[in-house]
């Protein structure tokens, strides 16, 4: 896993030391994508930059990497963020074709796959990647992002090209950007969607997932090489869980390849679960065993659980049950209140997302902190995120309300409150009024609901619950799993930790999205074919947990080390996110009897207030 960054200039000489500075600066920002190594190279009108996670072919992996001719003309550029998991097979078939390699890499597979198969390489790779493909021949940089958006990509045009990176602060470091948002990014960052395309920075964007940009002097053009298809599903309830088996069979083996040490994340829950218990199976039987786990949990969490909503129960008997079931090797990462409200632990997150993103409150710094403590173990880590997503695990999929609302599910009134704190509180309830109503954050999601459900593929005839059941589904698919994918991303590559997730993988994705509701819940819960796909691996008391997602943590004191950092905030006249505040809303929550009400509000206002002086952001509201 790496980060990746570039530029295109068609009215320039990028071979200049000015522009080499650039380009050093932009790469460098992805230094802790990257770790081990980095690289630059330069061409009259295409400058590639690229930081090194080495995973695979620790030696010959170096980038960007370069095909040459006899002459040494170069032919293709590349730099690449990702793995493709069937590179072995592709490598196989371009051997056959003629194709002679010198790494044992997956990067120079892609390399040769292009000059193979041209741009309809893409339909032939499976995996999750990010990659700038240069084109010396026809001056062409052809820009491709996997099919599930699980690796992010940006780009900001120019007039004389393009600017890239794998996130936004490679594209902020070239001085022709600035960090500028307007209305509609700053909705865009307080509203618990993520609109596919939509970078945030005004000028700025993300190559939406399973589509390629082509760049030339003409312009810049963006196409789907993959998208949901509506398919009738022909396999009975039998067949289709045996086939899900099958597909997560070869799913883990394929993603347990790595010449670095390997582990999974471990929560107890069914998702996690099933993917231990798979790489357990997969690893043992390689005789590379046994596999290690890792959990995470905070101080006095099990001990002192109070079951919500949301969290029926804890986590840490389950993650010991499972782990004690496929004797891992397991460890529990331990968190307390100190390290949640750390100045410099919560100002890492917000420079990791680059963005104020609401929504996540402390379960953005837990999982840093988790996936920075894995980072002295292991390099690579399975983990079970989008089984909800694929499979139906939320409540809210099998709420009628929730179901029958004319928004996104998650956003209804009972379940958002889950995510944002009590009525009374919210995710905006500190900010001013005024600025509220020029967002119009009601406005802003109801819009990207309506142009969301018109994407919706459908099958002739389909009606009723089937119809909104695959709305549903498709919601999560290409939002929802966004928000959770982009998370996961940030948080684990900024301490230079791959995290792969099985659940992604396009043919499991394509499968069960077509598979009928009814047979999704075949036996009345939640989750029915992973359940029984994997029930044989799982100890019953882990397969038939009740869904618990990610934890936060229940200390009271977090709510007032939140209530004390933002006294400070509000005592600091100086502060750049001060005019964004309701004044005496701040004020009445400062007041202990408030309690936890404000406590999602608080983060909010705390990771803005990060952001609007880390980069300086101008916003024009």
């Amino acid at each position: 896993m790496c980060g990746i960054t570039g530029w295109i200039s068609y009215d320039q000489d990028l071979t200049t030391p000015q522009a080499s500075a650039t380009l050093d600066a932009m790469t460098r920002t992805m230094a802790c994508r990257g770790p081990d190594a980095g690289g630059v190279w330069l061409d009259t009108h295409a400058a590639l930059g690229h930081r090194r996670l080495a995973v695979i072919d620790i030696e010959g992996g170096k980038q960007p990497m370069l095909v040459k001719e006899g002459d040494g003309r170069t032919l293709l550029a590349l730099t690449y963020s990702g793995e493709v998991y069937n590179y072995r097979e592709l490598r196989a078939q371009l051997e056959s074709h003629g194709h002679i390699f010198r790494t044992s890499s997956d990067t120079e597979v892609v390399l040769h796959a292009y000059l193979e198969w041209g741009e309809a390489f893409t339909e032939r790779l499976n995996g999750m990647y990010a990659f700038a493909l240069w084109d010396p021949r026809t001056e062409e940089l052809l820009l491709v992002r996997d099919r599930m958006g699980i690796k992010p990509l940006y780009y900001h045009p120019t007039p004389d090209g393009v600017l890239f990176g794998s996130e936004p602060k490679a594209i902020l470091a070239h001085p022709a950007v600035r960090p500028v948002v307007d209305a509609d990014g700053l909705a865009e960052m307080l509203a618990f969607t993520k609109t596919p395309g939509h970078a945030g920075y005004h000028g700025m964007y993300e190559l939406r997932p399973g589509h390629t940009a082509r760049v030339r002097r003409q312009g810049l053009i963006v196409r789907p090489y993959w998208q949901l298809e509506a398919k009738e599903h022909t396999d009975d309830t039998d067949t289709t869980v045996r086939h899900v088996r099958e597909l997560l069979d070869d799913i883990v083996t394929r993603q347990l390849i790595a010449d670095v040490p390997l582990c999974t994340l471990l929560s107890g829950g069914l998702d996690s679960s099933a993917i231990t218990a798979l790489a357990a199976k997969g690893l043992t039987e390689g005789g590379h065993g046994p596999v290690r786990s890792f959990s995470v949990d905070f101080t006095g969490h099990t001990e002192n659980f109070k079951a919500d909503l949301l969290r029926p129960t804890p986590d840490g008997p389950y993650a010991h049950a499972l782990a004690e079931h496929v004797r891992s090797h397991h460890s529990d990462i331990v968190l307390d209140t100190a390290a949640l409200m750390d100045r410099a632990n919560r100002d890492a997150i917000v420079r990791a997302r680059d963005l104020p993103t609401a929504g996540f409150g402390d379960g953005d710094v837990s999982l840093y902190l988790l996936f920075k403590a894995i980072r002295e173990q292991s390099t690579v880590a399975l983990s079970g995120e989008s089984a909800d997503e694929v499979f139906g695990g939320y409540r809210w999929f099998h709420d009628p309300e929730c179901v029958q609302a004319d928004t996104f599910p998650w956003l209804t009134a009972g379940v958002a409150d889950t995510f944002s704190g009590p009525a009374s509180g919210g995710r905006t309830a500190l900010l001013d009024k005024s600025l509220l109503g020029k967002l119009d954050l009601p406005g802003h999601e109801r819009q990207r609901y309506q142009e969301a459900i018109a994407e919706v593929p459908r099958l002739p005839g389909e009606s009723g619950l089937e119809r909104r059941m695959r709305e549903i589904s498709y919601l999560h698919l290409t939002r929802f799993v966004q928000l959770l994918l982009d998370r996961k991303d940030r948080a684990s590559m900024a301490v230079g930790l791959e995290v792969r997730v099985p659940f992604c993988d396009h043919r499991l994705v394509e499968y069960v999205f077509n598979t009928p509701w009814a047979m999704k819940t075949f036996d009345g819960r939640e989750k029915s074919l992973l359940r029984a796909a994997t029930r044989d691996l799982l100890p019953d008391v882990v397969a038939d947990r009740v869904k618990s997602p990610y934890p936060s943590t229940q200390d009271p004191r977090y709510a007032d080390a939140l209530r004390t950092a933002l006294g400070g905030l509000l005592a600091d006249k100086d502060a750049p996110v001060r005019p964004l505040l309701d004044t005496p809303a701040v004020a009445e929550s400062l007041d202990e009897r408030a309690g936890e009400s404000f406590r999602t509000a608080t983060e909010v206002v705390l990771n803005l207030n990060t952001w609007l002086t880390e980069y300086g952001t101008e916003l024009r509201l």
